[in-house]
């Protein structure tokens, strides 16, 4: 009996021997296939990895908000994400100084050494720069960052600075500036910045609260796009009437409470397009009348700028302007149906955003009431 046991297991080894054999010539078999597989792998070359570097990078470019918009320092829509990718895509992109040349100064992210790093980044690409405490809270020691960007001052061509206190000194040559928008919550304690025209000689586009409007003097002819935010229209006039040269201006206007002195007549010869906003309070009429723009083709207002009777207000402003206006925007409640104002002025393209007040039906269609 234990003679038969033993060359039972005896038979028994060399059967799984031989089945083991097979196995491994199997796994022998797929390590071959796999290897075949992988070199195919290897060999192929994606088609976004045969791109040259300079297509890559404008790709990157075009990846990013729209310059001077500021990107976010980290996260999607960020040049640093770019750098996560593979380490070719991260040599690219930290190669590519144009990635990094817009940056916001706000946020608990944004540190002395990585705005430092941010710069040497850049190389020597024209710089926006963008603080905004109003939007983004209180910036701990924005000054200091503000002085940093300063000593790039040379390629500074986008400078939003919107600050809780007063600002740090700037005055300074800044060569490249063509944009730029000051918003104060404080008078400045020295006096006002003064920016004269060889300081800034490519300056075109200003935004101002009334604050800022106060606490800076600037080459006002030649600015050709002109912002003035939470602003009465009398504080407007002194500059208004030094920027001759505006093709474009918008006034975020407060109605005054008290009463108004007269403003005399204001000449803004090349402004083709203006835009006007008030605080919901008051009519305004008093604020665009003064103006005379015979260059006038796009006006975009709220009806409280065109007094208690619209129309003959609009009809008296584009014959004293003697302009030709091609569009006008009528934003907010108004008093007045569509079809009246396209009777009036049918050259005129007309848009209108909200309904009228009260109940429409009832409103008076005869156009003489308006």
């Amino acid at each position: 009996m234990l003679s038969n046991a033993l060359a039972a297991d005896r038979a028994h080894i060399a059967d799984l021997e031989a089945r083991i054999l097979d196995l491994e010539r199997s796994i022998a078999a797929l390590h071959l296939e796999k290897e075949a597989a992988q070199e195919r792998l290897d060999s192929y070359k994606y088609p976004v990895l045969t791109l040259p570097n300079e297509i890559i990078s404008e790709i990157f470019i075009h990846f990013l908000p729209t310059y001077p918009v500021c990107p976010p320092s980290t996260g999607n829509l960020s040049p640093t994400c770019l750098t996560h990718i593979c380490r070719k895509w991260r040599d690219i992109a930290l190669g590519t100084p144009a990635l990094w040349r817009a940056m916001s100064l706000s946020g608990t992210h944004n540190t002395f050494d990585w705005l430092e790093v941010w710069l040497g980044r850049s190389g020597c690409c024209p710089l926006s720069i963008r603080l905004d405490e109003w939007a983004d809270g209180d910036v701990p020691l924005a000054s200091e960052l503000i002085s940093t960007v300063l000593l790039h001052r040379a390629r500074l061509e986008h400078l939003q600075l919107r600050l809780f206190g007063p600002p740090p000194v700037i005055e300074t040559r800044l060569p490249l500036l063509s944009h730029l928008d000051l918003e104060f919550d404080d008078d400045i304690p020295n006096g006002p910045i003064t920016f004269h025209e060889d300081d800034v000689p490519l300056l075109r586009a200003v935004t101002l609260d009334i604050l800022a409007s106060h606490s800076v003097i600037l080459p006002w002819t030649q600015l050709t796009s002109l912002t003035l935010r939470v602003i009465s229209f009398d504080s407007c006039g002194p500059i208004l009437r030094q920027t001759t040269n505006l093709i474009h201006c918008q006034l975020d206007l407060v109605h005054d409470h008290e009463e108004s002195n007269h403003v005399p007549d204001i000449t803004l010869p090349h402004l083709k397009s203006l835009c006007c906003s008030d605080n919901n309070y008051g009519q305004m009429s008093d604020c665009i009348g003064p103006l005379i723009v015979p260059a006038l083709r796009s006006l975009q207002v709220t009806e409280r700028f065109l007094g208690p009777y619209p129309i003959g207000f609009l009809t008296s402003f584009v014959s004293k302007s003697s302009c030709k206006l091609q569009d006008v925007h009528i934003r907010g409640e108004r008093i007045v149906p569509e079809d009246l104002y396209r009777m009036a002025f049918p050259s005129i393209r007309f848009v209108f955003d909200s309904q009228l007040v009260g109940d429409e039906g009832s409103m008076d269609s005869d156009g003489d009431s308006y």
